[in-house]
């Protein structure tokens, strides 16, 4: 069994190396892991699975077809949106007339 102190470590690097997510400024899951490594019940269950979302695990296990990421109807839609999502972050956004006529 393994301590709650090196449970709480483990937790807590975990939570310094997780990303700052600009959309929720207010709201940041590096916040909550941090906090939570300060929790009583904390168990190395808690611990393995935000190690699983920081490494992208269940992606890797999981891996999403091909033709689900790009489907017949909309092949560049995702590309798009991912796109969109980075430019955003960066404060870039789309010239009223390409949004007008639809344009991309």
């Amino acid at each position: 069994m393994v301590s709650t102190s090196k449970l709480s470590r483990q937790l807590n690097r975990i939570a310094l190396s997780w990303p700052y997510d600009a959309f929720r400024p207010n709201l940041q899951l590096k916040t909550f892991l941090s906090s939570l490594s300060t929790h009583p019940g904390l168990t190395a269950d808690v611990v393995e699975a935000a190690r699983a979302l920081s490494n992208n695990e269940i992606s890797k296990q999981y891996p999403l077809p091909p033709n689900l990421l790009k489907p017949a109807s909309m092949p560049h839609h995702y590309t798009r949106l991912v796109e969109g999502f980075e430019k955003s972050a960066k404060g870039i956004g789309r010239p009223w007339w390409k949004v007008f006529f639809g344009i991309w």
